[in-house]
């Protein structure tokens, strides 16, 4: 009878510690997860913050103006080693009849960094994170500019000028331009000081 006893304890022991191990074993799964689940609702399912940016800079085809081009075979392409740097400083500005331009309302440019109509001229600004960029600028004066349309992100001055379309980049989530933020911050800085626009000649004459 004894034995018997022992036997039945040896054997809710061992259960004891095998539902122990289950439960421990399914609570870990469930623990990771719900982090594996976290990580990927924080950065849209990307890896890392940076790389939801990326992909949100080349979705939202900021390249389109904001990287220079170079010529080949196949017509004019991003230029990589200039990558978001904006309109070159040392670029010749486009030789056109600007009273002709504003008066017509017509919109023309040269590499798509550089913009004549109406407002005047305005050049791509410098994305990159050299001081001649984006440098110096905090996270939250990012957000303002985009949101408000106001150059560098500072409050009472001027407004961004066409053809930068912040009214609808302005539309992203906090989070969506943290990560643009994050990203442009991340790649290589390029000491590229872009001209300041031009006021239209109506206005100057």
């Amino acid at each position: 009878m004894k034995t018997q006893f022992k036997l039945i304890g040896l054997g809710a022991s061992i259960l004891t510690v095998l539902l122990t191990f289950q439960c421990q074993e399914k609570k870990s799964v469930i623990t990771q997860a719900v982090a594996n689940s976290t990580a990927s609702t924080d950065f849209n399912g990307f890896e890392s913050q940076i790389k939801w940016g990326e992909h949100l800079v080349i979705i939202a085809g900021c390249h389109d103006c904001h990287t220079p081009k170079k010529m080949s075979a196949f017509g004019p392409v991003l230029d990589t080693a200039l990558w978001l740097s904006g309109h070159p400083a040392n670029m010749p500005p486009i030789e056109i009849n600007h009273k002709e331009i504003e008066s017509k309302g017509l919109a023309v440019t040269f590499d798509l960094t550089e913009w004549a109509g109406p407002w005047g001229v305005s050049y791509s600004a410098n994305l990159t994170p050299d001081p001649t960029g984006i440098g110096t600028w905090s996270e939250d004066q990012f957000i303002f500019c985009l949101r408000k349309g106001k150059f560098k992100g500072l409050e009472g001055s001027r407004g961004l000028l066409p053809p930068m379309p912040w009214p609808m980049v302005g539309q992203m989530t906090d989070n969506e331009l943290k990560a643009v933020f994050a990203y442009l911050k991340s790649i290589k800085p390029i000491n590229n000081l872009v001209p300041m626009p031009k006021t239209p000649v109506s206005m100057v004459n």
